[in-house]
């Protein structure tokens, strides 16, 4: 099409073709550009009489008109026609349905409020819908809006007014709601972690003590025997020397003192190896108290006392009082539970004495057989425990009276050997 139109644009107005008129070279102009041209042209007085010249635009050729002008050239009539067609081609056309090819949109249906076109009424999906035509129905609705615009009252503006405000005040109160509960459950659960961090941090320093005592218990050990490697280091630093020594009375008397520390060396007592055990252990105390514990009940949640209990094994004299004091704490957690059981039950006994002697009496005798028999219950396992300390103390004891024979041994010898020194030189005086 746009080839087309620049077929049938004019060269010298650059128009569609108004009125075409024919030169004799075949070209083809408009007839008010044609004029204009003519009317340029200044040159009548050296051309022929009642002849007027005319230079085609296009080719340059000098063309002759007759008197009349340009009414005396013939019209192109074929391009007329086609610029008329195409004219007629480019309006825009009424819209057609898109369910029936070609056909106009010509009426309105008035329940789909669109338009449709003949088919659709008699067999497509608005057929029995009523119909009007656009414009009678544009002109029936043109007073509507206005006749809507006065049914809107300034009663029914201030209700939805009031209405708004009174939606906005509650939308205000329920978010000060949420926020309060908001503030409220960041507090509660502060509270919580604060508790919780407490029982923690306590739990950690109950274990700081228990790694404390595992530090006084071992640590002389592992000193002690780090100076038993460096005086052995040093007697083979030592004999090595002496080997080297070439002088016999120099040699004699370094072999002499060599001798006396390798043997002090050998006799020297080795530290025992002590077997600590934590009680209790984290995890089996958690998974046994921690489990009935409430949120209510957070703060009252128990720490246990965690201590270190010697189960074999001997250890040093240093590490007997830690270790005592270890064991005691630790007798005390296995009879705390066998005590409280034992005052509650005593307790209530006494309760039921006060309130019926009578009745009491024969409740107490109940009382007392069962209570013999949880006694017994608990007294086993009690005796159990109590045979484990007393073996442990027992090893201790005999770590301790062993080191201390071996002492006396060793002092007895060296007593001796001073007694006999002086004897001989007694003697030889």
């Amino acid at each position: 099409m746009d080839n087309l139109e620049e077929d049938l644009t004019c060269s010298v107005c650059y128009s569609l073709f108004s009125d075409p008129r024919v030169l004799p070279c075949s070209h083809t102009f408009c007839k008010n550009c044609l004029d204009n041209l003519l009317h340029v042209s200044t040159n009548y007085s050296i051309w022929r009489p009642l002849r007027l010249p005319l230079k085609c635009p296009n080719c340059r050729s000098v063309v002759e008109l007759p008197p009349t002008g340009v009414d005396a050239l013939p019209t192109n009539v074929s391009l007329r026609a086609i610029i008329e067609k195409y004219q007629s081609d480019s309006e825009p056309r009424p819209p057609s349905c898109q369910e029936h090819h070609r056909q106009p949109l010509n009426m309105y249906c008035i329940q789909d409020r669109q338009l449709i076109c003949g088919l659709c009424l008699t067999v497509g999906q608005h057929q029995g819908h009523p119909i009007d035509d656009l414009q009678a129905a544009f002109i029936r609705e043109k007073h509507t809006p206005s006749l809507l615009l006065a049914r809107l009252s300034e009663q029914r503006w201030a209700q939805v007014c009031e209405l708004g405000e009174q939606l906005e005040q509650e939308k205000a109160r329920c978010e000060g709601l949420v926020r309060q509960d908001r503030q409220e459950v960041s507090q509660f659960f502060q509270t919580l972690e604060a508790a919780l961090a407490r029982k923690r941090q306590a739990y950690l320093e109950a274990l700081d003590k228990a790694g404390a005592e595992v530090t006084r218990a071992y640590d002389p050990l592992i000193h002690r025997v780090k100076e038993l490697q460096e005086e052995q280091l040093d007697l083979v630093s030592l004999g090595s020397s002496v080997e080297e020594e070439d002088s016999p009375l120099v040699f004699l008397e370094k072999v002499h003192q060599f001798r006396e520390r390798v043997e002090e060396f050998i006799k020297a007592p080795l530290p025992s190896v002590v077997n600590l055990s934590v009680t209790p252990r984290a995890a089996e105390y958690l998974q046994q108290h921690w489990p009935a514990v409430t949120v209510g009940s957070l703060e009252e949640a128990p720490v246990p006392r965690v201590c270190c209990c010697t189960r074999c094994g001997g250890v040093e004299v240093e590490t007997e009082r830690g270790q005592s004091d270890g064991w005691v704490q630790c007798l005390w957690l296995e009879l705390q539970p066998t005590l409280s059981v034992v005052l509650l039950g005593l307790l209530l006994l006494l309760a039921a004495l006060w309130v019926n002697p009578v009745g009491g009496a024969s409740l107490g005798f109940s009382l007392l057989s069962r209570f013999s028999q949880l006694v017994h219950g608990l007294s086993s396992e009690l005796m159990a425990s109590a045979w484990d300390l007393a073996g442990s103390a027992y090893t201790l004891m005999e770590a301790a009276v062993e080191r201390w024979s071996s002492q006396l041994s060793s002092a007895g010898e060296k007593t001796f050997q001073q007694l006999t020194a002086l004897f001989k030189t007694l003697t030889s005086h």
